[in-house]
């Protein structure tokens, strides 16, 4: 009897063990997936001010239809945003905004508080002048 005992013991450490494991990577992707869908929902406001900055006119301290202003350094998003950093994570313009018409782009980047595979979780936003496009990148 005493061995029985001592292999249901023994049998039900280990169970314990994994489901203990199991618990801290479902913890951690879940901190990831939401620390993406912050990422994803800021990058989404932010887009949606660079839409604004580009219909308003330049007299009015808008891109007057272009989205030229955003430059690619702090002053860019500073036209955007003034706090550049939150909970989610910290947000960038990678590509300086281009002139006026369909083709015109800017590009956004938000570098997440998680990591994933090494590597800090990140998305873009491209912005055109009728719509934006978000993806992750990690």
């Amino acid at each position: 009897m005493g061995q029985q005992q001592l292999l249901l013991i023994i049998l039900s450490v280990i169970v314990l063990g994994i489901a203990v494991a199991v618990g801290i990577t479902m913890f951690s992707d879940s901190s990831i997936n939401s620390n993406r869908d912050g990422l994803t929902n800021d990058l989404a406001a932010l887009a949606s001010r660079a839409h604004q900055y580009y219909r308003r006119p330049s007299y009015l301290t808008g891109g007057g239809n272009s989205f030229t202003g955003l430059t690619a350094d702090a002053a860019g998003l500073r036209k955007l945003t003034n706090k550049p950093t939150n909970e989610n994570g910290t947000y960038s313009v990678v590509i300086a905004g281009t002139g006026s018409g369909p083709g015109a782009t800017v590009e956004l980047l938000g570098v997440g508080t998680e990591q994933y595979a090494g590597a800090a979780v990140s998305a873009r936003v491209r912005v055109y002048p009728d719509r934006d496009s978000v993806w992750i990148v990690n």
